[in-house]
C-alpha cells in the first residue's frame, strides 16, 4: 500500500520554527516531484512549496517564500518542510504530496498521493 506520511505538526508561537516531514511507504517517491499544501479553517487547500525530483528546483508561494524550505532526501524517500518565522496566519493543516511528473508544480490535480495532513498551529 503506497502511504505518504506526515510527522506531529504542532504548536508554537509567532516567530518560531517548526520542520516537518514526509515519509515514504510502498513504493519511491524519488523520481517524482513532491509538495506541501495546507488547508486553514474555512479556506481552501493552497499550495505551500514544491521540489523537483534531484532537490535542484524548487517553488514556493509568495507568502511563504524566505520562510519556509523544502528538502527532501531521496535514500529516506521523505521530503522535508522547515518554517521559520512563523506566523498566526501559517495555522492550518499541512500536507505533502506525491506528483506524477518529476518537474515541481504548484497544481494541486498533478499530484496522485496525498498524506493525511499534520495540524500546525501558530500562537500570537
Amino acid at each position: 500500500q503506497v502511504q505518504l506520511t506526515e510527522s506531529r505538526g504542532g504548536l508554537v508561537q509567532a516567530g518560531g520554527s517548526l520542520r516537518l516531514s514526509c515519509a515514504g511507504a510502498g513504493r519511491t517517491f524519488s523520481n517524482n516531484a513532491m509538495g506541501w499544501f495546507r488547508q486553514a479553517p474555512g479556506k481552501e487547500r493552497e499550495f505551500v512549496a514544491a521540489i523537483s525530483w534531484s532537490g535542484g528546483s524548487t517553488l514556493y508561494a509568495d507568502s511563504v517564500k524566505g520562510r519556509f524550505t523544502i528538502s527532501r532526501d531521496n535514500a529516506k524517500n521523505t521530503v522535508y518542510l522547515q518554517m521559520n518565522s512563523l506566523k498566526p496566519e501559517d495555522t492550518a493543516v499541512y500536507y505533502c504530496a506525491a506528483q506524477r511528473s518529476p518537474v515541481p508544480t504548484a497544481q494541486s490535480t498533478m499530484y496522485n498521493y496525498w498524506g493525511q495532513g499534520t495540524q500546525v498551529t501558530v500562537s500570537s
